[in-house]
């Protein structure tokens, strides 16, 4: 059984259908990544999971239970960060730990999950006197105070600076470690690179691609290329004639070579025969952020401003 299982999930909200027969599974000790546009259905999805809305048809289980039917149950093994996590303003930050860790039966320590995503110093401040990146780190530790053995997170790195992100993704990378299932809703490709087993990709509420971030790249049918920068004439029919090569593409300055194989000595040679001074010569495998653009037409989204 699958810590997190949803099949066909479909939700309408008037005439806008959020999720179109949504199908994902997150095993227990695995990271993965909910991936998609802004407006595909990964709130909805999340939110199912989380017992705050009803699917419309198709079932919803979390280690067996159905969220909205086994509220209580669920509560005491799922854990829900969520981008817009809303807090008790009058109460600080270790008051905040102390009541949800209250709510449960078992858990981990308060101010040892503080100090863990770097907020042990603010303990004793009210949460509305937090900067928006501690807000952040304090809704991931509440989400995890109960030990759950489920975990949702929402964009959890929104906002943090370099340092809190490397502590919040090490603390992500523990508890897949101690077993515990993640799904992970993230516009960062590079999290996803670093921390997911597989990643679910959506567009228009239907899984498009389901994959380890790898075969994500794969799906898209993307090849490797070289890329260089010059302001001479390039031979371009002489570089399609190497081994290899599919096409090459020139905007402005700046060329591009795609194909298959290792391409960087053979173009490196052929410009030299051709006199061509280049500039900033490499050689770039498909992203997963080229991957998303390819499978769905859009950018992964744009990086969000630092708070500490």
């Amino acid at each position: 059984m699958d810590a997190i299982e949803v099949r066909g999930l479909r939700k309408r909200y008037g005439g806008t259908t959020a999720a179109d027969g949504v199908d994902l599974t997150v095993p227990a000790g695995t990271v993965v990544g909910l991936l998609g546009p802004n407006g595909v259905g990964k709130t909805t999805t999340v939110e199912c999971v989380a017992g705050l809305r009803t699917p419309d048809s198709g079932t919803v289980r979390v280690l067996g239970l159905d969220p909205r039917r086994d509220r209580r149950a669920v509560r005491a093994v799922l854990g829900v960060q969520l981008q817009e996590a809303a807090l008790h303003d009058m109460l600080t930050a270790g008051e905040l730990m102390a009541l949800h860790r209250a709510l449960h039966r078992t858990g981990r320590d308060p101010g040892g999950l503080l100090d863990a995503v770097g907020l042990g110093a603010q303990a004793g401040i009210r949460s509305d006197r937090l900067s928006g990146g501690q807000r952040q780190r304090l809704s991931v530790a509440l989400a995890l105070v109960g030990a759950p053995r489920v975990v949702v997170l929402d964009e959890l790195t929104t906002g943090l600076d370099p340092a809190s992100r490397e502590t919040v993704l090490d603390l992500v990378r523990g508890l897949a470690a101690g077993g515990v299932a993640v799904l992970l809703v993230s516009h960062r490709m590079d999290e996803v690179e670093r921390l997911c087993d597989r990643a679910v990709l959506l567009d228009a509420g239907r899984v498009v691609a389901d994959a380890s971030p790898d075969g994500l790249v794969a799906a898209a049918g993307l090849a490797p290329r070289v890329r260089f920068r010059t302001d001479a004439v390039v031979d371009r029919s002489a570089l399609c004639a190497l081994p290899g090569v599919d096409a090459v593409t020139r905007t402005g300055h700046e060329v591009a070579v795609t194909g298959r194989g290792e391409l960087l000595g053979p173009v490196g040679a052929e410009l030299v025969r051709q006199g061509v001074v280049a500039t900033g010569l490499r050689a770039e495998r498909p992203t997963l952020d080229d991957a998303f653009l390819a499978l769905t037409g859009h950018r992964a989204g744009p990086r969000a401003e630092v708070a500490a």
